[in-house]
């Protein structure tokens, strides 16, 4: 070899060596204990759109999700994302103080029509065995792997009730409840306590405090202004589906009591 090859091969080693001397110098026998999941939340929605078309909206659109559950015959669950990443299914929201819950929630959406407007009032359409089935497996696994309290599995609704409906009436809270998959207010408890709210209904900022601190986003005016009766609503018609008129009566105060009760 040439003395000059010899020269520029000696020179492209040593710049070699002294890059890869120049390189940081990791340590990883000192890993801290002081941390958490990302994931705090689990948000059910559903999507208001067939099959085909809620996965053309999750996988192009404007809006993704973790998870979507088919309504084909056993309930595909199409896992569209890792769960490491952050979807854009829950928008504006906040639940227990945290905002924006798309930076720490898991979103599951379910193909659901949602409802229709018809003139007897509005229809709402129920979700199949197989989906809940599904869904029941799946925040099983989810819950297992992160975790996940029961008060941190909630509705769209819940987390955006000024804005949002789903996963509505039908959904089967209770059910979940029953399988360590959310809460339920223990109904003889609120039994026994109900006659005593009818004799006396609290004050409005009550029922705000106790929506609040059961995790809603609430106005604490001291008024039945517009956005808390949205939030009356929201909760009514995720632990008493069949009247969610937005109305602070003594059997949401019971449902309110007994619930935070038992947090």
């Amino acid at each position: 070899m040439p003395f000059t090859m010899k020269y520029l091969a000696l020179l492209v080693s040593l710049v070699l060596l002294a890059g890869c001397a120049s390189s940081p110098r990791y340590d990883t026998s000192h890993a801290s204990a002081n941390h958490d999941s990302r994931i705090q939340f689990v948000v059910v929605h559903y999507t208001s759109a067939s099959l085909e078309r809620s996965l053309q909206l999750l996988t192009h659109g404007e809006v993704s999700s973790h998870y979507l559950i088919g309504d084909d015959k056993g309930a595909t669950i199409y896992k569209l994302m890792d769960e490491n990443l952050r979807a854009w299914h829950a928008g504006e929201s906040e639940w227990q103080g945290r905002t924006w819950l798309n930076s720490s929630s898991i979103g599951i959406e379910i193909v659901n029509p949602g409802y229709k407007d018809t003139p007897t009032g509005r229809l709402w359409y129920p979700y199949s065995e197989d989906q809940i089935q599904s869904l029941i497996a799946l925040l099983k696994d989810i819950s297992k792997r992160y975790a996940i309290n029961p008060h941190s599995i909630i509705g769209h609704s819940d987390i955006a009730p000024l804005r949002k409906l789903d996963p509505g009436p039908l959904f089967p809270w209770k059910r979940l409840a029953a399988e360590g998959l959310g809460v339920w207010p223990n109904e003889q408890a609120v039994a026994r306590l109900q006659p005593r709210f009818e004799n006396q209904l609290p004050a409005i900022g009550w029922y705000q405090s106790q929506l609040a601190r059961l995790g809603y986003s609430t106005p604490q005016t001291g008024e039945l202004d517009v956005a808390t009766r949205h939030v009356i609503a929201a909760f009514q018609m995720h632990f008493r589906p069949t009247r969610f008129d937005g109305t602070p009566d003594a059997q949401t105060a019971a449902l309110l009591q007994v619930l935070n009760q038992t947090k």
